[in-house]
């Protein structure tokens, strides 16, 4: 069945049909389809299109068809044109004439609207339960070595050193913003666009604000064309689909190289793991090499999304249908991602010693000893330019006495020289956001606190 072809003497051609048929990516609306489809139905009532014994029979109809939706078979051999077209179909073979009237003053525009728009709130609160875990798994794993250190890095060079745990926590921050993004997405999607009709508004007198009760949204859009054009909540949701995979992205390229043989720091779990078909000594990161390759996709369908909308007039436009595959694909690759991750991080086992040597055996800590330069008297600049000509000898740190750093250069006092231990720097940064001991340690009952929430 269609729903529109009053004015066509002839159908569809069969490649029209197959080329914007909908419903092999669609059905996954139907739950969302079907509770807005009895709201509607009681907003019908409500105007007098529907007696209560009619909304009675639609809605019963309805909830059959939610309990059939679920079994395998379902959509084995459904040739509608999308969704909402099967949906009205199954309603007219359960409840006979009277599923007719349940599109009385409703467009699809504003149903695919109301349709992602509910299976995008749930899919929020979805990603947050998700990132929740992620960032529980991501604090364990700080909380399991507290007093390690590693070398901190600026252009994929040894910098400073820094505690394993502080490291941890930059990237919780970053998820943090992240579930800030997806909320803050979730607000602007919590709009009822039902009641708009194709682009004018509806013709009936429905009550919009009982209906936004009814499906539990926020607020009542406020313009009919807008509804109609919009897909900004579908880019707030890719936005923050693309920025949370960017993250994920950037912390498997760390684990994969610190991994490695070449640094060693940190050994993955076997199930997160594949071996070579040829080569019998590997252990491969597959699970973050896999997470780093979707963080494309799902940027990908941000794009994708744009490109679409950028030249469109208003309102509605049937290029608007190519939102639903990229969303959903990348929802789809989101999910699996943060949960790939926790897996992953939860199998990670530290080798401490590994990254505090290589951040002993080069010189993270000339910056620790310029600073005590700086504090003793000696002019930042010429404590720069001393602590340079020091690293220059080719000497490592350890290799320095304070005896021999004084005849080096008389303003090495031993007060100075106690800074070539890293732990000695680290106490100095104890500012907020710092890798100071108490502050990190601060910094971790924070975040602990936040997950309370």
């Amino acid at each position: 069945m269609k729903l529109w072809g009053g004015r066509f003497e002839t159908g569809p051609s069969e490649v029209f049909e197959r080329f914007s048929g909908s419903l092999h990516f669609d059905r996954r609306l139907i739950d969302a389809d079907i509770r807005g489809s009895q709201a509607f139905a009681r907003a019908l009532e409500d105007i007098g299109i529907l007696t209560a014994e009619e909304r009675g029979q639609i809605f019963d109809a309805l909830v059959a068809i939610r309990a059939e939706a679920k079994t395998p078979a379902f959509f084995d051999g459904a040739s509608d044109e999308d969704v909402h077209t099967l949906v009205i179909r199954k309603l007219k073979e359960k409840a006979g004439a009277v599923a007719d009237k349940i599109h009385t003053g409703r467009s699809r525009n504003e149903q695919v609207s109301l349709d992602t728009r509910l299976w995008l709130r749930d899919e929020c609160d979805r990603v947050d339960a998700l990132l929740k875990q992620w960032l529980e798994a991501l604090l364990a794993l700080a909380e399991k070595y507290p007093g390690a250190i590693i070398p901190g890095y600026t252009h994929m060079r040894r910098a400073q050193p820094v505690l394993w745990s502080h490291y941890l926590l930059a990237y919780f921050d970053m998820f943090s913003r992240d579930r800030e993004r997806f909320k803050q997405a979730r607000a602007r999607i919590d709009v009822l666009p039902l009641g708009s009709g194709a682009l004018a508004g509806s013709g009936f007198p429905f009550n919009r604000e009982a209906m936004a009760r009814d499906l539990e949204f926020a607020r009542v859009s406020t313009n009919s064309l807008d509804v109609s054009a919009d897909r900004d909540f579908v880019l707030d949701f890719l936005y923050a689909a693309s920025t949370a995979m960017l993250h994920l992205s950037r912390l498997a390229e760390d684990w994969i190289l610190y991994s490695s043989e070449e640094f060693g720091w940190i050994e993955l779990g076997d199930g997160v793991t594949s071996g070579s078909s040829l080569m019998p000594q590997k252990k491969n990161p597959d699970s973050l090499e896999l997470i780093r390759g979707k963080c494309g996709s799902v940027i990908g369908a941000l794009n994708a999304l744009m490109i679409t909308v950028k030249g469109l007039p208003m309102t509605y436009n049937r290029d608007m249908q190519e939102d639903k595959q990229p969303l959903f694909q990348a929802a789809d690759q989101l999910s699996g991602s943060l949960e790939m991750a926790r897996v992953t991080a939860e199998s990670v086992t530290l080798k401490p010693a590994v990254p505090e040597a290589a951040a002993e055996a080069s010189w993270t800590v000339a910056t620790d000893l310029a600073e005590a330069l700086a504090r003793s008297g000696v002019p930042f600049h010429q404590a720069h330019q001393l602590v340079g000509k020091l690293v220059l000898q080719g000497k490592k740190p350890s290799e320095w006495t304070a005896e021999s750093l004084h005849s080096f250069a008389p303003e090495f006092t031993p007060e100075v020289a106690a800074f070539l231990d890293p732990k000695q720097g680290m106490r100095t940064r104890e500012v907020m956001g710092g890798t100071g001991p108490k502050a990190v340690a601060e910094a971790l009952k924070a975040a602990r606190a936040s997950l309370a929430v």
